[in-house]
C-alpha cells in the first residue's frame, strides 16, 4: 500500500509539472505570436485621426468652449480663418476658456487654443505657436504621440490580435488617451522641425517671421512659472530654452527678414502678392 501510494503521488507530481510546463510553453507561443502581430501592425494616419477625433470630442465636452460670438472666438476666426486648409490638412479650431497657457493640434486636424495663451500673445505670436503645433501634425509627430498613448493603454495588443483593426475603446480609456495627448512630449528633433515649420508657415503666408523669436522669448521667460505645464512641455527637450528663439532669429537673418520685433496687439495681416502689370503693346 505504501509503494502504491508513493507511486500514485509520483505520477501526480509528474502530471502537475507537465501541466505547468505545457502552460508556460503555451504562453510563450501566444506571446511570441502576439509580439509578431504588434510588429506587423500598422498604425496609420487614418487610425490616428479617428482616435484623435474621439479624444478631442471628449475634451470639447469636458472644457468650456468659447461660443461663436465670444471675443476670443472672433479673434481666432479673424487671425486663423484663412488657414482652414493648411498643407493638405483640413483644420478645425476652437478656443477653450481656460487661463492656462496652452495650445495643441491633433492628427485629425483639430486645433485648440486656450484663452490664457491668447491673453499673453499678439496675433503674429499666436500664429507662430499655432504654426508650431500644426507642424507636429504635418510631421506625423501627433500620429506617433497617439500611437504611444494607445499603446500605453495596452490597446495595441488587442488591435494586433484583431486582424490589424483598431480595437474599440471605453470612455475611461479615451479619457486617459486625451490626457496623454496633452502631456505628450516630443524629441529635440521633432521640436526643432516643428519650429522650422512654424517659420516657413509665417514666411509662406507673408506674416512677420520675427514673431516666432518673440513668441519663444516670451515662453522662455515664463518657463518655470505657475502656468509652466505647456511651456515646460515645449521646452523639455531643449537644455537652453533661449536656443529656440535664437534659431528663429538666425533663420530670419539668413533670409534678410530680421527686424527687432515690437510686441503689441497688432493684427496679423498677410501681405498680398503683388500683381504684375500688363505691358502695353
Amino acid at each position: 500500500m505504501k509503494r502504491l501510494f508513493l507511486l500514485a503521488f509520483g505520477f501526480l507530481m509528474i502530471g502537475n509539472v507537465f501541466k505547468a510546463n505545457a502552460q508556460i510553453n503555451l504562453n510563450d507561443r501566444v506571446n511570441a505570436a502576439l509580439q509578431s502581430g504588434i510588429a506587423g501592425f500598422t498604425f496609420s494616419d487614418s487610425d490616428a485621426a479617428n482616435l484623435s477625433k474621439q479624444a478631442v470630442t471628449k475634451m470639447d465636452q469636458e472644457n468650456k468652449v468659447a461660443g461663436p460670438k465670444d471675443p476670443y472666438t472672433l479673434r481666432l476666426e479673424r487671425v486663423f480663418a484663412r488657414h482652414k486648409n493648411e498643407n493638405g490638412l483640413a483644420l478645425n479650431y476652437k478656443v477653450y476658456l481656460i487661463k492656462e497657457i496652452n495650445a495643441f493640434a491633433t492628427a485629425d486636424g483639430s486645433v485648440r487654443v486656450f484663452s490664457g495663451l491668447m491673453d499673453v500673445m499678439d496675433d503674429n505670436e499666436l500664429l507662430a505657436v499655432i504654426g508650431h503645433e500644426i507642424g507636429h501634425v504635418a510631421n506625423h509627430d501627433s500620429r506617433d504621440a497617439m500611437k504611444a498613448a494607445y499603446q500605453k493603454e495596452a490597446l495595441l495588443n488587442a488591435a494586433a490580435s484583431q486582424s490589424d483593426k483598431i480595437a474599440a475603446i471605453t470612455d475611461g480609456q479615451l479619457g486617459k488617451i486625451a490626457s496623454a495627448l496633452l502631456d505628450s512630449k516630443h524629441s529635440r528633433k521633432q521640436e526643432s522641425d516643428a519650429d522650422l515649420y512654424s517659420y516657413e508657415f509665417l514666411k509662406r503666408n507673408g506674416y512677420n517671421v520675427n514673431a516666432e523669436e518673440s513668441a519663444f522669448n516670451l515662453l522662455a521667460k515664463m518657463s518655470g512659472g505657475a502656468e509652466a505645464n505647456f511651456i515646460d512641455k515645449m521646452m523639455s527637450s531643449h537644455p537652453d530654452a533661449q536656443e529656440r528663439a535664437e534659431n528663429a532669429k538666425k533663420r530670419a537673418e539668413a533670409d534678410g527678414l530680421y527686424k527687432p520685433y515690437v510686441k503689441g496687439t497688432a493684427k496679423a495681416s498677410a501681405k498680398k502678392p503683388t500683381k504684375k502689370k500688363k505691358s502695353k503693346k
